[in-house]
């Protein structure tokens, strides 16, 4: 079993994620687009994820036709290949009632209300979202049409919206199952049809499935099954017993047992030289992984990267997550404010004020003011 450290590792996460260089070609061959680009539309997170991996002039993600953006994993928006979003579809319906409620997020008084297992509540939603959203409709109208489609059991008070519809995470779920894409940038949040509409799967297929968990490992990797089961949002037994790959070996990290695609293993006994310095959004990709304590090893650091609300941006410099940055616009006027949290020398804060400087000009304003902290 090979071992290795913290710090080779991290070289090649960061080598995986496209970030040891940047990119001059097509956006879509990045790897980090095998799993997909979670978003913030408010925030602009997946096109400032490309920016910090892609060289020159960027297309927005959501004017570019080569990629959706669906509610996915976890039921998180991320834009995935266009091309790749028929596949997708088929790996995220649950496997059984113990996975479905585990996405779900539910407990058994849920289910008790729901009138029917987890999963069957799933495939419900999914055929009724099918049935009743045959064009383009705000998510608001979606969930009460498919609320009055659905049975009782399935929809609960909302305080905030002071009325009762269909769960958000039901809906979320079950939404890609329907053939349910969403428009980027729309607010409300708006759901479209794809065509040709996907058959309505029962089960999930297994080698689909299975791809997801292997993009994980690739990207994410040295990895557990805790960790994939923990960014799909499903349970380690779920995972373990029928999603995880066998073409896959252990690899030792400061003494952590994980697992890398068989493939991957020369690039992590020798991955690129990781000396960049990038601005990366809240929930890039590399930050998505689930064993933190390897991207961030301080856990007061952790507590500033991983807020409760409202994640600040990470400023990477070589292999750690040396610092965070906040940005706001006033008029025309990008302010961003960089805090380090470990110790960063003149070269490193230069470039990346160098950074900050190119995420204004993609936002196309005219003045940064920057001040770190």
């Amino acid at each position: 079993m090979l071992k290795i450290d913290r710090r080779q590792a991290m070289a090649y996460r960061v080598a995986a994620h496209g970030l040891h260089r940047r990119h001059t070609g097509d956006p879509g061959a990045l790897a980090v687009f095998d799993l997909g680009v979670q978003d913030d539309s408010r925030r602009g997170t997946a096109d400032l994820a490309m920016l910090a991996r892609v060289e020159g002039a960027l297309t927005p993600l959501g004017d570019d036709e080569r990629f959706v953006l669906a509610w996915s994993h976890r039921g998180a928006p991320h834009y995935h290949r266009a091309a790749d979003f028929p596949a997708l579809v088929t790996a995220l319906p649950p496997w059984d009632d113990a996975d479905a409620a585990a996405r779900l997020g539910w407990q058994r008084r849920d289910v008790a209300a729901a009138g029917m297992p987890a999963d069957a509540a799933v495939r419900t939603a999914a055929a009724a979202l099918r049935k009743v959203v045959t064009r383009t409709m705000t998510k608001g109208a979606v969930s009460e049409a498919v609320t009055s489609a659905t049975p009782d059991g399935l929809s609960l008070w909302c305080r905030r919206c002071q009325a009762t519809h269909i769960h958000d995470q039901l809906m979320r779920l079950a939404a890609p199952l329907a053939g349910l894409v969403l428009a980027p940038g729309a607010s409300p949040a708006t759901l479209v049809p794809v065509r040709p509409r996907p058959r309505l799967a029962e089960h999930p297929d297994g080698r689909a499935a299975t791809g997801v968990v292997r993009a994980y490992l690739r990207l994410h990797g040295p990895a557990t099954t805790s960790d994939a089961a923990g960014f799909m949002g499903t349970t380690r037994t779920t995972l373990a017993g029928t999603m995880w790959p066998d073409d896959v070996v252990e690899v030792s990290v400061d003494g952590r047992r994980g697992a890398i695609p068989a493939d991957a293993l020369p690039a992590v006994e020798n991955p690129p030289e990781a000396d960049v310095v990038r601005l990366l959004p809240p929930k890039d990709p590399l930050v998505q992984a689930r064993d933190r304590a390897l991207l961030v090893p301080d856990p007061a650091h952790r507590k500033e990267v991983w807020r409760v609300l409202g994640n600040p941006g990470t400023i990477l410099v070589g292999t750690d997550l040396a610092g965070v940055w906040r940005a706001t616009k006033s008029g025309d006027r990008l302010e961003l404010t960089m805090t380090a949290l470990l110790p960063l020398p003149a070269q490193a804060r230069t470039a990346a004020e160098a950074e900050a400087d190119r995420m204004r000009a993609a936002r196309g304003l005219s003045e940064l003011r920057l001040t770190w902290t």
